[in-house]
């Protein structure tokens, strides 16, 4: 097969219809099978982009039960392949339940060849582009801000602050609504400073009861106290020469803020029953969801503290002020899931895509992340409809402003939403505004997004 050319498996067991596909696509690399079982040999050997498939097949040439259990079976193989059926000239019903199985387009008989042919170069097309964006996934996935995806101007510029960051042995601060990714953005700070091939420690100073949070940090000596059989090093040791995360530190007990702001100041440990000072070289990142200037007006969080752990501080915005990042997470959550459920389901249908839009998120992207999980494993389609979110559409308010400002805002927000429903593709986004590619570039720098 040459490596320069695309190949096209075509299901046909007609020996004179194959002979005509074969001279209408001779641009491409044709392989032909005439039965169910050939067309699944051919689909392991070629793993072909597309797939044109005539649902009367043997041994129920006059039917389409043959025709789409080899369907459901190619999607099983290669979900990524687009597969186009072929039908009769009055057999409409079956290409819907294809197109409700998961194949990509139908085409009736009689044969138009340009008219043919136009379908299958669209279907190449988009396989290519969805290939070209699983690879920017994947170059993604090996970058230090994995997990991290977004649009939106202000979390863009939170990304190229902990970018700025990282280098810097500086103590951080996030702040962030419950969901937000706090952690994700303390890892990245992890990755991309010097210390990244040493440990992160992460420890949640809400979920540990205050009696054992005190030996969970700094550890404690052998017989220190009833239980203390055997020496055991605290998280801060532990974590000496990387990144300790302290998550949601408005939680931490004020007994314990003293000793973790000796600590701060002085970089030294001292184990429960301990007499000995241990120097620890590590990197403090913490965490909360909580006001921390109210906390500390209502004397539940130490000032000297506040200011010793804030040195640098990002502040995480919550999805709903996120424009566009909702439907650019649900789509790479449906891949995700998409994949570990063992799901074909082609994208989600215009209605749920303007309830994802709406939607307040309160729970942010965990939020996110749950309901698109929920509607990959109850989905009954081909792709995710309203009914599978169980989200209610509701308008967005206007907000008055000059003249010139809604125009450019309400470009701009156009911008960015047709980006996350197109889930990034410049080619897609551009064909729901209705402009070409090149004006979508030039909007997209003239707003600053990438």
């Amino acid at each position: 097969m040459s490596s320069t050319r695309n190949t096209l498996l075509v299901v046909e067991d007609d020996l004179g219809l194959q002979k005509q596909l074969r001279w209408t696509f001779d641009d491409y690399e044709v392989a032909m099978a005439g039965d169910r079982e050939s067309a699944l040999a051919q689909l392991r050997r070629y793993e072909p982009p597309v797939v044109l498939l005539d649902l009367g097949l043997p041994p129920d040439a006059d039917g389409a039960t043959e025709g789409l259990a080899t369907l459901e079976q190619i999607l099983a193989l290669a979900p990524s392949s687009k597969v186009i059926v072929v039908t009769g000239n009055q057999d409409r019903a079956n290409a819907v339940k294809a197109i409700g199985i998961g194949a990509y387009d139908f085409y009736q008989k009689p044969f138009d060849s340009e008219m043919l042919g136009m379908i299958v170069g669209r279907a190449f097309r988009m396989h290519e582009l969805e290939r070209e964006n699983r690879a920017l996934l994947s170059r993604q996935a090996d970058s230090p801000m994995q997990g991290i995806i977004t649009s939106d101007a202000h979390m863009l510029k939170v990304c190229r602050t902990v970018e700025k960051v990282a280098p810097s042995s500086a103590t951080v601060l996030v702040l962030g609504e419950s969901g937000t990714g706090k952690e994700l953005l303390a890892r990245a700070l992890h990755q991309l400073s010097p210390r990244a091939q040493k440990r992160f420690v992460a420890i949640n100073c809400a979920a540990i009861p205050e009696n054992l949070l005190e030996s969970e940090l700094f550890g404690y000596e052998k017989g220190a106290f009833t239980g203390a059989t055997k020496l055991t090093i605290g998280k801060i040791e532990y974590a000496d020469g990387g990144t300790l995360f302290l998550d949601e530190i408005g939680d931490l007990p004020l007994s314990l803020q003293s000793k973790l702001l000796r600590f701060l100041q002085e970089r030294v440990v001292e184990r429960l029953g301990g007499r000995g000072e241990i120097p620890v070289d590590v990197r403090v990142v913490c965490a909360t969801h909580q006001n921390l200037a109210q906390l500390i007006k209502q004397g539940g969080f130490r000032e000297d503290l506040y200011y010793r752990v804030s040195e640098i501080t990002v502040d995480i915005p919550p999805l709903r002020a996120r424009a566009g990042d909702a439907a650019l997470l649900a789509h790479a959550f449906l891949e995700k899931f998409s994949r570990t459920q063992g799901r074909v389901l082609k994208g989600f249908t215009q209605e749920a895509l303007a309830a994802i839009e709406s939607h307040g998120w309160p729970g942010n992207v965990r939020e996110v992340e749950n309901v698109i999980k929920r509607a990959v494993i109850m989905a009954e389609g081909a792709q995710i409809g309203v009914d599978d979110l169980g989200l209610s559409h509701t308008d967005a308010e206007a907000q008055p402003l000059n003249l010139r400002q809604v125009r450019e805002d309400a470009e701009r927000q156009a911008v960015v939403r047709a980006l996350g429903r197109a889930n990034g593709n410049i080619a897609q986004a551009a064909e729901i505004l209705g402009v070409s590619r090149p004006t979508l570039y030039d909007l997209v720098n003239r707003y600053g997004l990438k």
